[in-house]
């Protein structure tokens, strides 16, 4: 019965809020969403490519789609994940797995504000976190994460990114065993995971994982300020139901938001109470001076158990199937986002405290004490919107909360708990974000809506629409609407960074003299073709707008030729790509200082052409050169040149 009244308010809200959609945007905004040719966005957006497995760059306020990083799916376009320098950044313990579920991009931070070092995102699917250094915009780490499946409340920072915090959305066996599913609650166990990063070498290592009960893990957020010792993460099916779950884990009026003190936790993995669990998992790494990835493969990880670690883990009691959990500026007030909850519970982590310190429980789980609802509760947020999910905050006393269902953002007061005002948006709002909207200092300037549903919104595309996201002004004391624009891939989540703090960062070119990939080639004079039994090896250099060397003679079927080509070129925005005709993986594309490898495999005799794929000059056509294939049993010698055959 709820279930179905659920739908029908989804479709009623879903049918009005199409008759209406047509005047949401009223007055004259043009002008504040139009940047001029040559100049340049406030704000870079950050969304996650969701089933694409990738990261979407956009500015902000324009909506314009810049980039696309390649984090955990190959990428035709690059040759990320085809290249033989950028294979090994796919490998898990499952083997080479060529794609993700990316869901939730963070920006690392420095006391509590984004910093605009790195941005963090999950691989949801193959559990995995991945590290992408915003000097270059490119992937450079990806840490595996065993114990884990459903990697969903994840990658969430802590106040100086001392950890990157995960979970596991779905529970398993612990480790993993063949056991029955009716054995759910006697078997299934869920794993918290704290990914630390080194501030030296700022290289990722799991330090260390806690066991915790077999719920589903949805979201998390670190603490700050006050609380900066604790993350806290949102759980439901607490039922512990392995079927129906839209039944069955829906029944108990209360989940938990599990508080962690990870600085306890910390301490114990110190004082030895951390036990070491087998389990095989792969740290892949990008060397951005080698141009090269290469993968470690971990053979255990150090396991907390809250029963022999008191203090460490609480569970606050939370309405309705908790998914989204914030902690506003001030690091006080702890906001969750109850799916099926009338009300958005806030709680405060003072009371917290002093819950703790005078032992108000209500029992324990697995040796987890349980607080008092009314006791860590600070207010309830009424009327909040049907479906409420994710809430940020503009560091004016205001927070901004999504609700699904009735396709809206509510905006209400800390402290008062009053909604001031509220906006439709177009359709079924998941996440919404406002620039350093999870930090201690919001810009507060906009907040963007990520919706799920364009029906009449854009040009039909057949079957499946784009996903969008809407700009939306908070800057007055009425939410405005500004623009929409579609996305790339499921926009979960996003995060936003003021432009200038990443642009005086931004890499133009990689020194040529710091090139350290092992099959470099340091100038034309270089350019070389050495064979190895069946293997080929091609030392390419490329430069405006030739290839050395630009003729091959000697290769025969069924020989691995490698060729290893290297940009010279030492200008900003200055790629050459590489692609030979019958190439079965993809191009390379690559940035002026860098080299970079691809595999080509020839089947049959022939004169094959190979040929820049982007637009270097005005020469562009002419960058081309042929590779000569004979038969495995020919003799035609081993030939290669730039110009003319004499001058080899």
């Amino acid at each position: 019965m709820i279930i179905l009244s659920l739908t029908f308010i989804s479709v009623g809200v879903f049918y009005f809020g199409c008759q209406q959609s047509k005047d949401a945007i009223s007055g004259d905004v043009a002008s504040q969403v139009y940047v001029a040719p040559g100049s340049y966005d406030e704000f870079y957006l950050f969304t996650s490519g969701g089933f694409s497995g990738q990261l979407g760059v956009y500015g902000l306020p324009s909506g314009r789609h810049f980039k696309t990083v390649s984090v955990f799916s190959q990428n035709p376009e690059t040759g990320y994940g085809y290249s033989e320098d950028t294979k090994a950044m796919l490998m898990t313990s499952f083997g080479f797995v060529p794609w993700d579920d990316a869901h939730h991009p963070e920006l690392s931070m420095t006391e509590g504000v984004p910093d605009g070092r790195f941005i963090f995102i999950n691989g949801n699917n193959t559990p995995r976190v991945a590290k992408i250094d915003l000097r270059t915009f490119e992937t450079t780490e990806i840490v595996e994460i065993p114990n884990s499946a459903g990697n969903h409340a994840s990658p969430f920072v802590t106040e100086n990114t001392e950890y990157i915090v995960a979970s596991t959305r779905f529970s398993v066996p612990v480790p993993q065993a063949d056991v029955p599913l009716t054995s759910y609650k006697e078997n299934f166990k869920g794993t918290i995971s704290f990914i630390a990063l080194d501030p030296k070498t700022e290289r990722l290592n799991l330090a260390f994982q806690i066991i915790v009960p077999g719920f589903n893990y949805d979201l998390a957020h670190a603490g700050k300020g006050p609380s900066h010792d604790w993350a806290f993460f949102t759980s439901y099916n607490t039922e512990q139901a392995n079927s129906l779950l839209e039944i069955n884990a829906s029944k108990n009026d209360k989940d938990f938001i599990a508080a962690v003190n990870w600085k306890l936790a910390e301490k114990y993995v110190k004082d030895g109470k951390a036990k070491k669990m087998n389990a095989e998992y792969y740290h892949n790494y990008y060397d951005e001076k080698k141009h090269f990835a290469f993968s470690d493969v971990k053979k255990e990880v150090l396991v907390l158990d809250p029963k022999d670690c008191p203090g460490m883990i609480y569970y606050l009691p939370t309405p309705k199937s908790p998914h989204g959990v914030d902690v506003d500026p001030s690091g006080e007030y702890i906001v969750a986002g109850g799916k099926l909850a009338t009300v958005i519970p806030v709680h405060s982590f003072s009371k917290m405290i002093k819950a703790i310190e005078e032992k108000k429980f209500d029992g324990e789980v697995d040796g987890i004490p349980v607080l008092q609802y009314d006791a860590v509760v600070a207010g309830e947020v009424q009327n909040p919107g049907l479906g409420p999910l994710h809430t940020e905050f503009d560091g004016n006393g205001y927070a901004y909360t999504s609700a699904f269902i009735s396709s809206e953002i509510v905006k209400w007061k800390l402290g008062t708990w009053e909604v001031v005002d509220r906006i439709p948006v177009y359709y079924s709002i998941g996440h919404l974000c406002i620039p350093g909207g999870d930090s201690k200092k919001p810009w507060g300037k906009y907040v963007i809506a990520l919706n799920k549903i364009t029906k009449d919104r854009y040009l039909p595309t057949g079957p499946e629409l784009t996903q969008s996201a809407q700009l939306i002004d908070i800057t007055g004391d009425k939410m405005k609407m500004l623009l929409d624009f579609p996305t790339v891939g499921e926009p979960h989540y996003a995060q936003a960074i003021a432009a200038d703090i990443l642009m005086k960062n931004s890499t133009k070119f990689y020194k040529i003299e710091e090139n350290q990939h092992p099959y470099k080639t340091n100038g034309e004079k270089e350019a070389r073709v050495e064979r190895k039994g069946n293997d080929v090896h091609v030392y390419m250099s490329a430069i405006r707008s030739h290839f050395a060397p630009d003729n091959i003679e000697g290769i025969k079927v069924g020989d691995n030729v490698y060729f290893h080509v290297t940009n010279l070129e030492q200008d900003w925005d200055i790629p050459h790509g590489f692609v030979v005709k019958g190439m079965t993986n993809s191009e390379l594309l690559i940035m002026p200082g860098q080299t970079k490898s691809i595999l080509w495999k020839p089947t049959k005799p022939g004169v094959y052409p190979f040929y820049c794929t982007d637009f270097c000059s005005a020469l562009h056509q002419e960058m081309q050169g042929y590779v000569r294939v004979s038969p495995a049993n020919s003799n035609v010698p081993l030939v290669y040149y730039t110009g003319n055959p004499e001058k080899k």
